[in-house]
């Protein structure tokens, strides 16, 4: 059953699928729009504009909170990641008591096996993030499958900023012929440019003002790459990395947007985008741009 969270304002929150589909079923019309924003909590304000953006195109929005574990292949990091899911329900309340939360223990997902599902996804899986973190994309595909069952929205909303991501789920929802349409939002930045993240929460004042160096970095890339090749602008990345000792640059790539392979030679008839990703001391922050 549904949990009325705060006693000014009732909210819908739900801790198990089986009563969270019966209350969708309840509500739910021939006519009616759900739309879905799946999280891993730690909420921002990007993710409060994803969830604007669903309910100002849908009768009902749902809000998933979850720390997949099948997606982390480092148990440090899987461990550290931010829980607040006090504070994410009086975020969301504060945004519109009518959205729906879905905010399942790790059993209710998995039935007791935290499992991953094989994926094939025609190589987006192999580039990037797929590359530094084996295993993470069939542990995002598993869950967001997953999670479209459960819900089975007509509508998903996810940041650009994993616009790798964004590009498996999509590829997931071809191949299994699930019938939702994944919509991708802008990237919603700090004040300083840095990407906002859930991460973000865990670096010091002095680190995340000197993260701006990410957004500064790949901002200049785009320039230059109007002028050199691909190979001249990652190099160029790489050596402002070199010589910064705080950060570490795990990687930067241009790819293709829709095949995310690397770009060797530049195409008039092609889109690109820069990828990158940054550690300061061991927290990981990923970015993104298009260069057209």
């Amino acid at each position: 059953m549904f949990a009325n969270y705060f006693n000014k304002t009732p909210m819908h929150i739900f801790y198990g699928k089986a009563a969270l589909i019966d209350f969708l079923k309840s509500i739910k019309t021939n006519q009616s729009t759900v739309g879905f924003v799946p999280t891993m909590g730690a909420l921002h304000q990007g993710h409060l504009s994803l969830m604007q953006q669903s309910m100002a195109n849908n009768n009902t929005t749902v809000v998933s909170i979850f720390v997949n574990p099948t997606q982390f292949n480092n148990p440090e990091d899987l461990a550290k990641y931010p829980r607040t899911l006090d504070d994410d329900l009086k975020k969301i309340n504060g945004l519109s008591p009518e959205i729906i939360v879905y905010a399942p223990p790790v059993d209710d997902i998995y039935d007791g096996k935290p499992s991953s599902q094989f994926f094939d996804f025609d190589g987006l899986e192999n580039q990037m993030e797929g590359k530094f973190r084996p295993g993470h994309f069939n542990g995002v595909g598993t869950i967001v499958k997953r999670l479209f069952e459960i819900v089975q929205p007509t509508n998903a909303y996810f940041g650009e900023k994993d616009f790798q991501q964004l590009q498996i789920v999509k590829k997931m929802v071809e191949k299994t012929k699930l019938k939702v349409n994944v919509i991708g939002c802008p990237i919603y930045r700090e004040t300083n440019k840095l990407a906002m993240s859930s991460r973000n929460a865990l670096l010091s004042p002095k680190e995340k003002q000197e993260a701006s160096i990410i957004y500064k970095t790949i901002i200049e890339s785009k320039e230059n790459f109007q002028k050199f090749s691909a190979k001249i602008v990652t190099e160029e990345v790489q050596k402002a990395f070199e010589n910064n000792p705080v950060f570490t640059l795990e990687y930067y790539q241009i790819a293709d947007e829709k095949t995310l392979l690397p770009c060797i030679r530049k195409s008039k008839n092609k889109k690109y985008r820069a990828f990158i990703a940054v550690f300061v001391n061991n927290i990981r922050l990923i970015d993104t741009i298009s260069l057209n």
